[in-house]
């Protein structure tokens, strides 16, 4: 793992998840049952950028930008975008392959710009479940640091959304790198 400082990449590889955070017993019942629908985890992820607060926020609601990473593969962009990126405006993102389609829901929450946005997701894969995801960025002497928390995580997907994280937080990484401009200058 490298250090923010030491980093002279367009991002680097400092993310981090807390696992003394994530084990709570968020168990909820299911209605009209005593078993239990689940324990839930908190996932949380850090990141540095060598782009300016404000160029890693627009790239969570700028439809063609988003489509490049969120929720994209390295081999795959996004296939169909909708963002309204206002407070209780409603986003989906679905990602197709050659057998199948799998969709991103959610709604904002809270968009402070430059700084903060949250947003419900709804998990693919995962009966009506509703997380919760807030992302945080704050400047650096060069660049940006960006929180990733995402409450509500059903146990048995933590370990993929961890990894799925992991790889759109890359694949942001990569699309800040091949910007036009090189946020330094300005």
């Amino acid at each position: 793992m490298k250090s923010e400082s030491a980093s002279k990449e367009a991002f680097s590889v400092a993310r981090q998840w807390i696992p003394e955070h994530v084990a709570r017993d968020t168990r909820r019942r299911s209605s009209g049952s005593r078993s239990y629908a689940g324990a839930h985890r908190t996932l949380r992820l850090t990141w540095r950028f060598d782009a300016r607060p404000q160029r890693v926020f627009d790239a969570w609601l700028d439809p063609p930008l988003a489509a490049r990473w969120l929720f994209a593969t390295a081999s795959r962009p996004i296939a169909h975008v909708d963002i309204d990126a206002r407070v209780g405006g409603r986003f989906r993102f679905v990602d197709r392959d050659y057998e199948s389609a799998i969709e991103y829901a959610g709604q904002y929450i809270e968009i402070v710009p430059h700084r903060r946005l949250a947003f419900t997701l709804m998990l693919p894969g995962a009966k009506r479940t509703s997380t919760r995801v807030t992302v945080a960025i704050a400047s650096l002497n060069s660049g940006s640091r960006l929180n990733i928390i995402h409450e509500h995580v059903p146990n048995v997907n933590a370990g993929y959304f961890n990894d799925r994280w992991t790889g759109i937080l890359y694949g942001l990484g990569v699309t800040l790198a091949l910007g036009e401009h090189d946020d330094r200058s300005s």
